[in-house]
């Protein structure tokens, strides 16, 4: 794992880095990764999560075009990527897809964008499972919204973020990532509802460290069973909803009681993503009762 050098060095790299690559003279955007501290695969059922930022970040160097294409190019990653905002993108499958998706993204959601030449600099682990990938979007986004004289606010920004990540690059995360790269504060994790969106800053007190250990097992969500596992997970929420209740596809919304009811009829993927019962379909309240307000 590279450990990130001292915070003032960062823009006098980038800057002779960028003149080399594009000329002139760029302004500089960051968004940092995260550790998730509580709840774990709990944003996307809209149950509770309790992340922090962290002093690992993704930079972003921005110069104005005088037309519409976006160029980009990475420090740490091959190819480059160049398209006009006029047409679509195409998927890639590589780092260019977060940069494209986020331009696409925005320009879908009615925010017209200048040409920008991007520089990327990632200080975030790739595939360490602190979110790259959320650092770079929410970078992205910051830098081509002020280098359009555009402004959202931090929510709609992570929204913006996590829709790039679902649609474009094909990934179903939930919104936790995003929106503790927009949310984060220093010595602060930030209790977040999912489903409600509504959040508080919890300090962290001064004896407190958090310690990442670097454990030689490569995390690509894209690549793995996340996207089934979220599946599993609607899958068996939807089968146990409550008809009286309107958030459909969210294990907090079923309740304890009728998870033991009728799991046969789930696969057994589905089976073991329900809250309140064991793999073997029976009733296993009591077991769950400890991680059940992770839900909500």
């Amino acid at each position: 794992m590279a450990f990130p050098r001292n915070d003032m060095q960062i823009p006098a790299t980038l800057l002779p880095a960028f003149a080399e690559s594009f000329g002139g003279c760029p302004r500089l955007f960051r968004a940092p990764g995260r550790v998730n501290l509580i709840g774990e695969h709990t944003d996307y059922t809209g149950g509770l999560v309790m992340p922090a930022a962290i002093h690992f970040s993704t930079w972003v160097a921005a110069g104005r075009r005088e037309d519409r294409t976006i160029r980009a190019v990475s420090e740490g990653f091959p190819g480059a990527l160049e398209f006009s905002l006029d047409l679509a993108p195409k998927r890639q499958g590589n780092w260019t897809d977060y940069v494209a998706g986020v331009a696409a993204t925005l320009e879908a959601a009615g925010h017209r964008l200048r040409g920008a030449n991007l520089l990327i600099h990632g200080e975030v682990p790739v595939g360490s499972g602190l979110s790259s990938s959320a650092a770079i979007e929410v970078a992205t986004a910051l830098a081509l919204l002020n280098n359009s004289d555009l402004f959202l606010e931090p929510m709609q920004l992570a929204l913006i973020c996590q829709s790039a990540e679902n649609e474009f690059v094909g990934m179903r995360c939930g919104i936790m990532d995003q929106f503790i790269s927009c949310f984060g504060r220093e010595n602060h994790a930030l209790m977040l509802d999912c489903r409600s969106l509504t959040y508080r800053a919890l300090r962290l007190q001064s004896e407190v460290s958090l310690v990442i250990c670097n454990t030689m097992v490569r995390h690509e969500l894209a690549s793995t069973e996340y996207n089934r596992r979220r599946e599993d997970c609607e899958a068996a929420a939807l089968h146990h909803r409550s008809p009286s209740r309107s958030h459909h596809g969210h294990f907090r919304t079923t309740g304890l009681e009728p998870a033991g009811a009728s799991t046969e009829t789930l696969p057994a993927c589905s089976q073991r993503e329900c809250p309140g019962t064991s793999s073997s379909g029976q009733s296993g309240t009591r077991r769950h009762q400890s991680v059940w307000p992770i839900y909500g």
